[in-house]
């Protein structure tokens, strides 16, 4: 392992790596966002650039859109796509079903929106990302900014009737000011501890006035390739039920994060 990459980088590189080996030419691909999403843009910049693959990219963040042309991806809007092959992208938090959490990177909306208008999506996680039950960490929901204190008590006191251990909200901040999506809203993150029927919870928290989406991800993802630091990639397919795992090739890493 090359010196320069911690273990944690190493997972999310190999799982980036093996991931982007099933974009084929003249796909259409869902570019997530979140620093896993990124060694991912850069691995596809990588293969466009070396063996001349012809992708559209669509991407879920004004920042994943801005790596994505500097590795010489082509960047188009879902409109202008209309409907994608493939979606790549991180998580939060994912469990045996591939029900995951996302939102950590405040674009929960566009990766939601892209993610379903996509023939498969794959996951791309280290080993920390896996858990038994949804929750430990903070669920994400985008709320517009008028009237978010009345959604944020709206929320909580719906909580009460939930399968969850917690009950709390708090509105994300980027330093002193509310954190702002590419939408102009603003994220509330609850603190649930443990989800006990992540499907009821999404369902109910749509209903809520001034909600605009949450991020829990149901039957969306198909796929999860899963990073270790030495190197092993798993590959858990949902659809075919199947596990596979392989070892990754780590040469060139370091030169892939030294843009990160």
């Amino acid at each position: 392992m090359s010196g320069d990459l911690s273990p944690i980088d190493t997972a999310k590189f190999v799982a980036a790596r093996r991931a982007v080996d099933f974009v084929e030419d003249g796909m259409r691909v869902g570019l997530g966002t979140g620093s896993t999403a990124a060694w991912m843009v850069k691995c596809l910049g990588e293969r466009v650039r070396e063996e001349g693959l012809k992708i559209a990219g669509v991407p879920t963040s004004s920042r994943t859109a801005e790596l994505a042309r500097q590795v010489g991806i082509d960047v188009v809007s879902l409109d202008e796509a209309r409907w994608l092959d493939l979606t790549i992208d991180g998580t939060d938090e994912y469990d045996s079903e591939l029900a995951l959490i996302k939102g950590g990177g405040g674009a929960l909306l566009q990766e939601k929106i892209v993610a379903t208008a996509s023939d498969r999506m794959i996951v791309i996680a280290d080993p920390s990302k896996r858990v038994e039950t949804l929750g430990a960490f903070p669920l994400p929901i985008e709320v517009i900014p008028f009237g978010w204190q009345t959604s944020k008590a709206l929320v909580e006191e719906m909580l009460e009737s939930m399968d969850v251990l917690g009950q709390s909200a708090t509105l994300r901040m980027n330093g002193e000011a509310p954190y702002v999506t590419d939408e102009g809203n603003h994220i509330l993150d609850l603190h649930l501890r443990r989800i006990g029927n992540p499907r009821q919870l999404s369902l109910v928290l749509n209903q809520v006035p001034g909600v605009v989406e949450n991020g829990l991800f149901i039957d969306i993802c198909d796929m999860v390739v899963t990073g270790h630091g030495d190197g092993r990639v798993e590959v858990v397919d949902i659809e075919e039920g199947t596990l596979a795992e392989e070892q990754i090739d780590i040469a060139g890493a370091e030169n892939l994060f030294a843009d990160i």
